[in-house]
């Protein structure tokens, strides 16, 4: 698997001259680790990180409007380009403390690789859906596992006890609240081989 293949975009980005607080604000409401800054050809000069953010409050600098990024970046930094293989990028992330690697095409920043999207792919869509649902599940009952859940290509497969129709009912609604649930289905314990099949 390549970088193109899992790297994010587009991608949230700074200027060397944007204000220290603004590139914080982007961090925060983006819920980013690393700000790529770039020049005005859109090449990578800099890296804009949580810890450089950070840094700046541990030593006291005042953090003011005239505070500019290309003053507290990190100047020296690793990019990859598209076709860099994904376990090269997972190798050189824990070794070098990177939270996330710029993605350049001729110099160009494309696109870029976080942690997050170096794990993404190691989970399949049905078991996101599986945990959310479970999860979801956990909330209503108060952490009481009264049911088993399962999922195939979107399908919720849910076996257990249900109270009466209003519980099946709202059962249903909080498995179908999770993108990706094509359909639910509701099996008694008794009809888990293949028997008593409800679909919602």
């Amino acid at each position: 698997m390549r970088a193109r293949e899992i790297m994010s975009r587009p991608v949230v980005r700074a200027a060397p001259d944007t204000p220290v607080r603004e590139a914080i604000a982007l961090l925060t409401g983006h819920g980013i680790a690393a700000l790529p800054v770039v020049d005005d050809d859109n090449q990578v000069v800099g890296l804009f990180t949580e810890a450089d953010a950070l840094s700046g409050v541990l030593t006291g600098a005042p953090v003011g409007p005239d505070l500019r990024v290309d003053s507290v970046m990190t100047k020296l930094v690793e990019v990859v380009g598209l076709d860099t293989d994904v376990s090269d990028i997972a190798a050189r992330m824990p070794v070098d403390r990177l939270r996330s690697v710029p993605v350049v095409d001729d110099g160009d920043l494309v696109g870029i690789v976080s942690r997050r999207d170096l794990l993404r792919p190691l989970v399949r869509h049905d078991d996101a859906i599986t945990s959310q649902v479970r999860s979801l599940f956990s909330d209503y009952t108060g952490h009481r596992d009264l049911w088993s859940v399962s999922v195939a290509g979107g399908l919720v497969t849910v076996c257990g006890n249900f109270s009466d129709e209003d519980e099946r009912r709202l059962v249903t609604a909080l498995a179908k609240t999770v993108e990706g649930v094509t359909a639910v289905e509701l099996v008694r314990p008794a009809a888990a081989f293949g028997v008593d099949l409800e679909e919602e």
